[in-house]
């Protein structure tokens, strides 16, 4: 990402290695509008925001790191947890990848750690319910 902001960003810029996502991009404008974002609209409950403000990282401050983050479009998803990621492609079966020792994702290590690989299948379930992911096979039939 690169972000100008010559107010608050030091110039020449910085290289930070903490970790971003899209997800928060809608956090940080609410933070740096000052304001909150809503719980209801219009008497409906609002799906919470997953995503954390930036504005620390653009002051040069460290961010508090995210236990997890998980993803899916068109239905390939996954989830990553410190060092581990779990993808598939659909209609793929899981694979697991330690992230840290192998950034390209060449190995597999799903059938190595099966008890890790089921453990963050089951923490991507419980976000997928989390953010009202529909299953992509339900979104093809629609």
């Amino acid at each position: 990402m690169i972000a100008y902001w010559p107010a608050v960003i030091r110039q020449g810029g910085i290289i930070t290695h903490q970790q971003g996502h899209i997800i928060d991009i809608m956090a940080t404008c609410v933070d740096l509008a000052g304001t909150r974002y809503p719980e209801t609209r219009q008497g409906v409950k609002v799906t919470p925001l997953e995503g954390r403000s930036l504005r620390p990282v653009f002051e040069g401050r460290t961010r508090e790191g995210r236990l997890e983050l998980g993803w899916e479009h068109e239905g390939n998803r996954a989830i990553c947890q410190n060092n581990w990621k779990l993808v598939s492609r659909f209609p793929d079966k899981w694979e697991l990848y330690d992230v840290e020792a192998d950034r390209t994702e060449l190995n597999d290590l799903a059938a190595r750690y099966p008890a890790r690989a089921a453990e963050l299948a089951a923490r991507y379930e419980s976000w997928a319910a989390r953010c009202n992911v529909l299953p992509w096979e339900k979104v093809l039939k629609s």
